[in-house]
Parts: C-alpha cells; sequence; structure tokens
C-alpha cells in the first residue's frame, strides 16, 4: 500500500476516501483517520454516515480478519484506538443529530478480577458497530452493575472474568437480576479465556463470547432479535 506520507486524502474522491479509511484503521493510523473525518465532514457528509460507512465497516473488514487470526490483539487495538479518535470527532455531532444507535451496552469485569484487555477490546470494537458503550472497569460488585442497569437501562449487559476463581461471581449478578425480577429485560453476554459456552448456560447467561469479534456478532444477532420483536408487537 502507497505510504499515506506521500498521499492527500483531499484528493480522493469520496469512495476512494472511503476504501482509505478502511485501509487506514486496519493498519491502526490515528492521525490519518481523524484527517478523513474532518474531510467527510468538509464534504457535508451525515456524521452517521461517516460512522457507518467508513469506520463501523473498516472495523467490521478488522474483526472479521481478527477472528480469522490474521490479526491479532496488539493490530486490533490500534485499530480501535484509531476508531476511538474518529469517534471523538463525531460523537457530539452525533448526538446533535439524534443519529440511531444500534443499542446500549454495560460492560465490566466482575468482582476480584483486574484483568481489562479483553473488556477493552470488546468496549471498543463494540463501539465501533455503532453501539453506545457504558465501561464500569474492573473488579465489579453485584451491586455497581445493578446501579448501572437502574441507571442506563441498556440492551446488553456483559461480563468479563479472567480467573477461575471470579468466574463463578457472574452467577451472583445474574441471579440478583433474577431476584429483582429483571433477568428477562436484559440480553447477558459472558466472556474471558477461562470460559466455555456450558458455563454461560450454567450462569443463566444468554451467550458465550470467545473473543471481541464474535462478542459484536452476538450483540447484533441478539438486538435484530429485539427490535423484530418490537416491531411485531407494534
Amino acid at each position: 500500500m502507497a505510504n499515506d506520507g506521500d498521499l492527500d486524502l483531499n484528493t480522493l474522491n469520496d469512495d476512494e476516501l472511503v476504501q482509505q479509511v478502511h485501509d487506514d484503521l486496519y493498519d491502526g493510523l490515528k492521525e490519518e483517520i481523524e484527517a478523513a473525518v474532518h474531510i467527510f465532514l468538509k464534504r457535508n457528509w451525515t456524521p452517521y454516515d461517516i460512522l457507518t460507512k467508513a469506520l463501523v465497516e473498516g472495523m467490521r473488514i478488522v474483526g472479521v480478519d481478527f477472528r480469522d487470526g490474521i490479526l491479532f490483539v496488539p493490530e486490533v487495538l490500534l485499530a480501535a484506538n484509531a476508531m476511538k479518535a474518529g469517534m471523538f470527532i463525531l460523537r457530539p455531532l452525533l448526538a446533535e443529530t439524534g443519529a440511531p444507535k444500534v443499542g446500549k451496552m454495560v460492560i465490566g469485569t466482575v468482582k476480584g478480577d483486574i484483568h481489562d484487555i479483553g473488556k477493552n477490546l470488546v468496549s471498543m470494537m463494540m463501539e465501533g458497530a455503532g453501539f453506545e458503550v457504558i465501561d464500569l472497569g474492573i473488579n465489579n460488585p453485584v451491586e455497581k452493575y445493578l446501579e448501572a442497569i437502574e441507571q442506563h437501562q441498556p440492551d446488553i449487559l456483559g461480563m468479563s472474568a479472567l480467573l477461575t476463581t471470579t468466574m463463578p461471581y457472574m452467577k451472583v449478578v445474574v441471579d440478583a437480576m433474577i431476584e429483582k425480577g429483571i433477568r428477562q429485560d436484559y440480553v447477558v453476554l459472558v466472556g474471558g479465556a477461562p470460559l466455555n459456552e456450558a458455563f454461560a448456560n450454567s450462569v443463566g447467561a444468554d451467550a458465550y463470547c470467545r473473543d471481541a469479534a464474535v462478542a459484536v456478532e452476538t450483540a447484533k444477532a441478539f438486538m435484530a432479535k429485539r427490535q423484530g420483536s418490537v416491531l411485531a408487537k407494534k
């Protein structure tokens, strides 16, 4: 690929610029992404179109190659970081225009666990897919999850654990949701290296996501189902 240093992004037509954004995201080039977002805005693209056609589509390509083992965590983090820089410019504009969000997710690592690389990756890729993400960080007791659910009314609750000793805490959170009679209102996704599908079933989660790319695909599938059932009720 041509070095971006030799390339004036302003000389590209819209389609070429979209393609260039996909390439630059793939390569984790933060400044180039920022420059391209500003050019799109100057060309009167809506913030939502820039988000979906350039950034989200670019991250989708990154997600597919991550899932297939072509890209690895450090490269995906760079891409997600570049995506974040573009989102930083677009977020206030999206809020102003009331652009539709795919959905809302509260995510956090469970109590006793301070691992967050996987969770951060999921947060960034979910944001990259057009979700609003509220990241609670690490070491979250059940009260913190319940408060966040009440405050933010998300569609999805995501929990992460990397230690076999902290995995069972996910059940504590799900049980508390059942006790409050709110379990059915939310999609619960769990992830982390020691987990598997059988474990997710045993704690009462809706799905186990083995990596960030799968988390995004799973979340989107659940949102499509939810929106379908909402439309059916109308």
